[in-house]
C-alpha cells in the first residue's frame, strides 16, 4: 500500500515532459510477439501495465531487455506457452488481447478472463465474436478463455458497436490470417493508428478506409522492426487539468495538440488559456473558469478517460456544468469522494430518444438505477480528507481534488496510480506541489 500525503493549495508551475502512451505501450509489447524476429520499442512508459505485460511475455517464453530509459527490447523466437496464468487477468484487461499472436503461433490461446479498473463491466463479447468470425473455437470454462483455430481466416466483421480494444485484438489476429479481413465501425483512436503504424513497418497491410472500415491483408510472415510510441494523451491532459485547476501554468513538453482537439475546444470554452508551439502545449490560469457542458464519446469526441479529471475541475467553475458519460455504464464512482470534500454534485439520467444508439456500453450490462450524467455546481472550496484509490482514473482525479483542496488531504493506493502513471508524484512536487510518497 502506498500513502500520498498532499497539501493543496498550491499554484502548480512549470514543465513536465510526458513519455509514450500508456494504451500504446503494452499493446505494442503484445504486437511485437507477431513477428519472428526482435522489436525494439522507444518511448514506452515505465508505468505497472507494462510491467505485467513483461512479465507474462516471459512466461510465455519471450525475452524482454530494457537496455535504457523507456526502451524495451522483445524477442519472441522462444515462445513456448499458449496459457497466462489466471492471476494476471485481475492484474490487467491486457490478457485478450495476447490472442492473435498465440493463435497465429500456437493455434491456441488459453486466456483468464479480464478484469482492470471499477468503471463497468467493459465486456469482451465484442473480441470474441471478431475471433468467431475469423475461425476460432471459443469456450468459456473456470475463469478461462479456451481459444482454439487450425487456422486464422480473414472475413468481414462489424463491430456492434464501438470498441477500442476490441480493434486492436482483431487486427492482431487478422495480419498472419489467409486472406483478407474487412473490420466495420472499426474504432478510431490515435493509439490504433500507432499500432497499425508498427504493424505496417513489420510487414504487415492494414489501411484505414472512410467510414471506420479498416482493411488487412493476410501476410505470410511479420519481422521485428524499431518503433516508438505516441506521447500519452491522458498524461497530458492529467497536467492541462492540474495547470487550471490549481491557476498555475504548466508546459507540457511533448504534447501534441491534434490528439487533444475535444478536449482544447472545451479549455477554450471554459475561459482557460492554452497555446501550441515546437516544444508541445502550455497550459494557464487567467480569469475564473466557466461552466461547460461535455458528453463523452469514442474518438474523436472528448475520451471517457478525461472525464473524471474534467469533473473535478468543474468544481472550481463558475455555474452549473453537465457531464455526460456514454461509453461506460459505471464512471461515476469518484463523486461520492468528492462530495466527501465539498463538492456540490446531482447525479441524474439524460432523457434520449435512442439509448442503443446513444450509448456504447451494452444496456443489459447496465445496472438498475445507475446513473450516466452529473450536474456540477461550482465553485466549490474543497477540504483536505483521508480517501482509498478505486482504479487508474480515480487515483488522478484525487490527486488532483488534493492539490485544489486546502488542507491536507491522504490518498491510500494499491498501486493504481503506479499502473497508469510514471513517476506522477515526483513530477507534480517538481511543479511545486506538496506532496510526499511513503511506501508501507
Amino acid at each position: 500500500m502506498t500513502k500520498y500525503l498532499i497539501k493543496g493549495g498550491k499554484p502548480l508551475k512549470g514543465a513536465v515532459r510526458i513519455g509514450g502512451a500508456k494504451n500504446s505501450s503494452f499493446k505494442l509489447m503484445i504486437a511485437s510477439l507477431l513477428a519472428d524476429s526482435e522489436s525494439r520499442l522507444l518511448d514506452i512508459s515505465r508505468i505497472g501495465d507494462v510491467q505485467i505485460t513483461k512479465q507474462v511475455i516471459e512466461i510465455l517464453g519471450g525475452e524482454v531487455k530494457s537496455p535504457g530509459k523507456g526502451t524495451i527490447f522483445i524477442n519472441p523466437k522462444k515462445l513456448k506457452n499458449y496459457q497466462i496464468p489466471q492471476d494476471f487477468g485481475y492484474k490487467s484487461r491486457a490478457s485478450i488481447m495476447f490472442a492473435g499472436p498465440l493463435l497465429a503461433r500456437f493455434g491456441k490461446a488459453y486466456l483468464p478472463l479480464p478484469g482492470g479498473d471499477q468503471i463497468g463491466r467493459r465486456p469482451v463479447d465484442r473480441h470474441l465474436d471478431g475471433l468467431k468470425a475469423l475461425g476460432v473455437l471459443v469456450k468459456q470454462t473456470d475463469g478461462f478463455i479456451r481459444l482454439e483455430c487450425a487456422q486464422l481466416t480473414g472475413s468481414k466483421f462489424r463491430f456492434v458497436k464501438n470498441t477500442h480494444t476490441g480493434t486492436e485484438t482483431l487486427i492482431m489476429a487478422a495480419v498472419l490470417a489467409k486472406g483478407t479481413t474487412i473490420l466495420e465501425n472499426a474504432a478510431l483512436e490515435i493509439e490504433i493508428d500507432d499500432l497499425i503504424s508498427f504493424l505496417n513497418k513489420m510487414g504487415a497491410k492494414i489501411k484505414r478506409l472512410p467510414n471506420r472500415v479498416i482493411k488487412i491483408e493476410g501476410v505470410k510472415k511479420l519481422k521485428g522492426t524499431i518503433h516508438k510510441a505516441i506521447p500519452d494523451r491522458n498524461e497530458a491532459v492529467s497536467y492541462a487539468c492540474a495547470a487550471l485547476a490549481t491557476k498555475g501554468d504548466i508546459i507540457i513538453e511533448n504534447a501534441r495538440a491534434e490528439h487533444l482537439n475535444a478536449f482544447l475546444e472545451k479549455v477554450k470554452e471554459a475561459g482557460g488559456h492554452y497555446e501550441t508551439d515546437h516544444y508541445g502545449l502550455r497550459f494557464w490560469y487567467e480569469q475564473p473558469l466557466k461552466a461547460t457542458k461535455i458528453k463523452t464519446q469514442p474518438h474523436p469526441g472528448f475520451m471517457t478517460d478525461w472525464q473524471a479529471l474534467w469533473t473535478t475541475l468543474m468544481t472550481q467553475a463558475k455555474g452549473q456544468s453537465e457531464i455526460i458519460e456514454t461509453v461506460y455504464e459505471y464512471r461515476f464512482g469518484f463523486l461520492e469522494d468528492l462530495k466527501k470534500m465539498g463538492t456540490k454534485i446531482e447525479l441524474f439520467n439524460p432523457q434520449v430518444k435512442n439509448p442503443e444508439n446513444f450509448y456504447s456500453f451494452n444496456l443489459s450490462d447496465d445496472i438498475q438505477d445507475n446513473f450516466h450524467a452529473a450536474r456540477v455546481f461550482g465553485p466549490t472550496p474543497l477540504k483536505g480528507m483521508e480517501l482509498k484509490v478505486a482504479d487508474i482514473r480515480a487515483g488522478a482525479t484525487l490527486m488532483l481534488a488534493a492539490l485544489i483542496a486546502k488542507g491536507k488531504s491522504i490518498l491510500l493506493d494499491d498501486g493504481h496510480i503506479q499502473r497508469g502513471y510514471e513517476d506522477l508524484d515526483l513530477r507534480l512536487k517538481e511543479l511545486g506541489a506538496d506532496i510526499q510518497r511513503i511506501e508501507s
